[in-house]
């Protein structure tokens, strides 16, 4: 088996590992307090809340996000790679593993979030999130010391992940990242979208990647991705995932 053959099973059982596929790891009911029969389908298109798995993305994206990292490492697109909104670290934890069997030393993974769910709404600041409820939803809040565990059961916690807790608002525009190859907004709301684009887009590399988690399944998410790219004239073309997820290229038509 080659060395290539070796990354790739590695990385395919890494990414069933974190979506709870390679044991069929029920949902969450949508309260995020009883549980759900498992749909393999389901989590395949990352349509539910696992009740164990530590990424709740789904497999499309998880394979599209590996792709992407390989593709800017190929490429030697400048940048390290961040995720506003880590839920269970799981999508930031396949980024170190790529970084890891790549022999990769130089770039960083940054895991941003409140580590206390999500922020309540301000509808002054933005009408559009008003009556927002995911802040109630208790199973959304995931601590640091637990991101950090999770990280490190898998071997990959070490000084290639850096921590930004807090509300983005407040940790992003400040954040000391130089550059960015890969972008990856899961913030559902339509603040944390917004706050994350406005601190980080222009840190993007020209073919780096920006990732929308949420795109497909959150209204609120949608309508800051739209009002952002026409403010800015974004006009590079987004790719679908999974229905949900969707992606586009800095400077690539």
């Amino acid at each position: 088996m080659t060395d290539g053959e070796f990354r790739d099973l590695y990385l395919g059982l890494l990414r069933d590992c974190l979506t709870g596929l390679v044991y069929d790891d029920p949902p969450l009911d949508w309260s995020g307090v009883g549980l759900r029969p498992f749909d393999r389908h389901a989590r395949e298109i990352g349509m539910d809340w696992p009740c164990r798995a530590h990424s709740m993305i789904g497999a499309a994206r998880m394979l599209q996000l590996q792709r992407a990292v390989e593709h800017v490492l190929d490429r030697d697109v400048a940048g390290d790679f961040i995720e506003t909104g880590a839920w269970r670290g799981g999508a930031c934890i396949l980024m170190r593993a790529v970084l890891k069997v790549h022999g990769v030393t130089d770039r960083r993974v940054w895991v941003a979030d409140s580590f206390r769910g999500l922020p309540p709404p301000t509808p002054e600041r933005y009408p559009v999130d008003r009556g927002d409820h995911l802040h109630t939803i208790r199973a959304l809040a995931v601590s640091l010391d637990a991101v950090r565990a999770n990280f490190a059961r898998y071997g990959l916690l070490d000084e290639q992940v850096v921590f930004l807790e807090g509300w983005f608002r407040d940790t992003l525009p400040a954040a000391p990242i130089a550059r960015l190859a890969i972008l990856r907004l899961d913030g559902d709301m339509y603040e944390s979208t917004m706050d994350a684009l406005t601190a980080l887009y222009d840190r993007v590399s020209e073919g780096g990647f920006v990732i929308v988690d949420d795109y497909g399944a959150y209204p609120r998410c949608r309508a800051a991705i739209e009002d952002f790219r026409a403010t800015r004239r974004i006009i590079e073309r987004m790719h679908d995932i999974d229905g949900s997820g969707v992606f586009w290229q800095r400077g690539v038509a």
